[in-house]
């Protein structure tokens, strides 16, 4: 999975996505039903656990980068996902358990231009 080559698109996509208003009050129903309109499941507790972890590694800056988280989830994640995949689990994590970490996000949609 090379995730060097993110296109624009993708990476507009998956900031668009994170920016998405949630409409429930459980965050993790909230991100599993999220990942499942993107063909990503597994364990409910362990893609909450994951999301969480990457918020973390991203906050204190073991990921200097979401390219670099992106790579993190590349690892972690069931084999098969794709990196549009990784890349919309990524976004959804940062929306739903650490929106103030956006702005890493947006950097990678705004370095592709």
């Amino acid at each position: 999975m090379r995730l060097g080559n993110l296109s624009v698109a993708a990476a507009m996509t998956a900031a668009a996505v994170a920016l998405a208003p949630s409409a429930h009050a459980d965050a993790d129903t909230d991100f599993a039903d999220e990942l499942h309109g993107y063909g990503i499941y597994g364990q409910r507790d362990y893609n909450a656990w994951l999301a969480k972890i990457t918020c973390r590694r991203l906050g204190n800056e073991l990921d200097s980068s979401a390219e670099k988280s992106a790579e993190f989830l590349s690892h972690n994640l069931p084999r098969g996902t794709s990196t549009a995949q990784t890349w919309q689990f990524l976004a959804a994590a940062i929306g739903t358990y650490c929106d103030d970490l956006m702005p890493m996000l947006a950097a990678v949609a705004e370095s592709n231009h």
